[in-house]
């Protein structure tokens, strides 16, 4: 019998991906859309674990890779523009991966799961997002809050781990792709969708528990960090 998988995002783009890449593999997949949850809203986060429940019988992964991306900057937004870019991009990305991640969590202890949770994050978190400084701040939140996880949850036999992917060809960011961004990568060249999914895919299998507290670039080697 194949898991229960939990994605959020998961209607296009790298989360398509993931979700693909788990059915793949026979496992059970809800992949959620900002029209099945407000990642904003605790409320409604909480019934979308139920629902998912309901729908898989129990949740041995999640994928929190609902993200906001909003370009702004100093320069280029008034005080209350800025201000409330950085709520709505921290209300998604971290607030409600956060909340996303308790109630799963919540589930897996009480149901005996020794699960996964595993964040997409972003190369922004270490490289700096000068055109969107709160995306790329939410990012670094995220996968602190990841490794502060892993060791909270590793008591219950849940690893919880990160990816920090640079640019992917998706749709969503197809505009900002230009020579400049492919020259970026000595390959020349942006990730696709399913690079991602593969090392996902990796990070929630029952042989990356030692993995747990990772934070793993993938970059094309466009950012090394030491």
């Amino acid at each position: 019998m194949g898991r229960g998988v939990l994605v959020t995002g998961g209607s296009r783009g790298i989360g398509a991906a993931i979700a693909a890449a788990f059915r793949d593999l026979g496992d059970d997949v809800v992949a959620l859309s900002s029209a099945d949850v407000d990642l904003a809203d605790p409320e409604s986060v909480e019934r979308a674990v139920e629902a998912a429940v309901g729908t898989l019988g129990k949740i041995d992964v999640l994928v929190n890779n609902a993200g906001l991306v909003e370009l702004g900057t100093v320069t280029n937004l008034d005080y209350a523009q800025w201000q409330a870019l950085w709520r709505r991009t921290f209300e998604v990305n971290v607030f409600g991966a956060a909340n996303m991640s308790y109630c799963v969590a919540r589930h897996m202890i009480d149901q005996g799961v020794r699960g996964r949770i595993v964040n997409v994050g972003s190369r922004g978190a270490f490289r700096g997002e000068p055109g969107m400084p709160a995306y790329g701040a939410s990012k670094a939140a995220l996968h602190s809050m990841g490794q502060s996880l892993a060791v909270a949850l590793a008591p219950h036999g849940i690893a919880v781990t990160s990816v920090a992917p640079g640019f992917v060809g998706t749709d969503r960011v197809a505009h900002m792709v230009d020579d400049a961004v492919l020259a970026q990568s000595p390959f020349g060249r942006v990730a696709n969708p399913e690079e991602v999914a593969a090392a996902v895919v990796y990070l929630a299998s029952p042989e990356a528990e030692w993995a747990s507290g990772t934070v793993l670039d993938l970059n094309g080697a466009s950012y090394l960090r030491t």
